[in-house]
């Protein structure tokens, strides 16, 4: 069982920060490049949270090599005593809920009771997956041929590779880690570069849990040196990946020259869609949480608002009033309610998108300025954001800017909304407010995308249900459910011949 005592950085200088290592093969390592990079606090850049190694091909190397040791053996063990690993994984997560949370805000920025439910949803997903371990089903079906058993069962891949984002640090790991785990697969994570920790943190349970040597491994870096060399190693055999739709089309290319298995969860341009019969009060608190929430910087995010003309006005005039008076400011104070940019060229995108709204004659109606004075000086803030009398043409309802600049665009019916929103690239997330429950199920029907919330904005996705979505946001598979069960499993289709002969299929048979 592998341990690193933590420190507390809060109380530590830049000279006395902690040194985080790479964790390969049951082992804290160095990184071969001998260099690291620093990990900041977004909303206090003043708070060294630790110092990470920046690794090279030859560290993923070393952890793809680990990897393949392990899964020889990993491969063999039950699948139940897999998941008990698991489970008592999320029972150690519970127990360090608040530290973890606490460190996943400074390093990331949003507000504590979105961290909190960050690290949750890794116990969630903890879990859900640990019953998976007794549940990895698979047809049994009827031959066409007497005295014959068919049948298909699971098997792991080998190893996968996993590259994870910045904004949920612990809970799109876990979607990746633990199913693949669970499924009998070896694992290599390349953490983003803004929040290593929150992966290591969860790593860290994992083999507190009694996770043996080299199943997981873990290696800090940045994308060209880590995740590149990644998805080319010809010892793995997936990679999933969790970011941009740019480098979405680089990953899939990469693993399309040697055949691997690749799982690609992009980007969204997410509609809420609100219709004149609403609960207007429960419209405007689903759009403020999901247009606000993680300061804009979820593939989930609302970053469409789509109103008919009859509640438009009030609807706006409500929404804005609204946004104005959010207090935004350091994650861990808990009166805060929105957190700063992830980094300082994150911020500049949203800022450049204020400027391409305005040039394009959109309506800027609350926010756009960036916040550096006084509490904001040493942090990547920037007002909640609202346009109003938006085209759906436009550059802001078309490109995702991940951070908290939302459109709000009029319709005349449901059926100019739908098209509306199924009007770009992407297909993720939608929402739906209406009291009319034949209008829901038709939006159900019609929006063209990976999910679809009823009266609840574009946010909150469940662990246990397959999450993933349409067009630009991915190349099919999902995270969450049996959608992860599917892509971390091979299928082996069976036949057992009890007749004590050659039987041909298709060929024997009385017609």
């Amino acid at each position: 069982m592998a341990t690193d005592t933590l420190a507390t950085p809060a109380t530590l200088s830049d000279s006395q920060a902690k040194v985080f290592k790479n964790f390969i093969d049951g082992e804290w390592v160095e990184s071969s490049s001998g260099e690291t990079f620093e990990n900041r606090n977004p909303a206090d850049t003043r708070d060294l949270v630790g110092i990470f190694q920046k690794s090279n091909r030859d560290d993923v190397n070393a952890a793809v090599d680990a990897a393949k040791r392990a899964f020889a053996k990993w491969r063999l063990v039950p699948a139940p005593r897999r998941a008990e690993i698991v489970f008592r994984a999320a029972e150690i997560l519970i127990e360090r809920k608040e530290q973890y949370a606490r460190e996943m805000t400074r390093e990331m920025g949003k507000v504590l009771a979105e961290t909190r439910g960050d690290v949750q949803e890794a116990i969630d997903a903890g879990y859900y997956n640990a019953g998976e371990g007794r549940r990895l089903f698979g047809p049994t079906v009827p031959s066409e041929m007497p005295n014959k058993f068919a049948m298909a069962v699971r098997q792991p891949i080998g190893i996968c590779g996993m590259i994870t984002p910045w904004n949920f640090p612990m809970a799109i790991s876990s979607w990746k880690l633990l199913p693949a785990v669970v499924c009998g697969n070896t694992c290599v994570i390349k953490p983003a570069q803004d929040t290593p920790l929150s992966t290591f943190n969860l790593v860290r349970a994992l083999y507190d849990a009694g996770l043996p040597k080299g199943v997981i491994n873990v290696v800090a870096g940045f994308g060209s040196m880590v995740g590149t060399p990644l998805a080319e190693h010809p010892d793995v055999r997936a990679v999933s990946l969790t970011g941009s739709s740019e480098v979405g089309r680089i990953i899939g290319g990469i693993a399309a020259k040697s055949f691997k298995h690749c799982s690609l969860e992009l980007g969204g341009k997410n509609p809420m869609i609100v219709l004149d019969d609403a609960n207007l009060d429960l419209a405007i608190e689903g759009g403020l949480w999901g247009a606000f929430g993680t300061t804009g910087q979820r593939c989930t995010a609302t970053s469409r608002m789509i109103v008919q003309k009859g509640v438009y006005r009030e609807f706006v005039d409500r929404l804005v009033e609204r946004a104005k008076k959010l207090k935004v400011g350091n994650g861990l104070d808990e009166t805060v309610q929105m957190g700063p940019a992830i980094n300082e060229k994150q911020l500049q995108t949203d800022l450049s998108y204020v400027e391409i709204g305005k040039n394009e004659g959109a309506k800027l109606v609350c926010g756009g300025n960036r916040l550096d004075q006084g509490e904001y000086a040493r942090g990547w803030f920037m007002e909640p954001t609202v346009f109003i009398d938006v085209d759906p043409k436009m550059r802001i309802a078309q490109e995702e800017i991940f951070g908290p600049v939302v459109s709000i665009i009029p319709c005349d019916d449901l059926e100019n909304a739908i098209e509306i929103a199924n009007g770009i690239e992407y297909g993720l997330s939608s929402a739906l407010y209406t009291k009319d429950v034949n209008k829901a199920f038709s939006a159900i029907r019609d929006l063209y995308a990976g999910i679809t919330y009823i009266n609840a904005p574009t946010i909150g996705a469940e662990v246990h249900l397959p999450f993933g979505g349409t067009k630009a946001t991915g190349n099919g598979h999902r995270e969450g459910g049996i959608g992860a069960i599917d892509f971390y499993t091979e299928w082996k289709s069976v036949y057992v011949d009890f007749s004590d002969k050659l039987q041909k299929a298709q060929i024997d048979r009385e017609d």
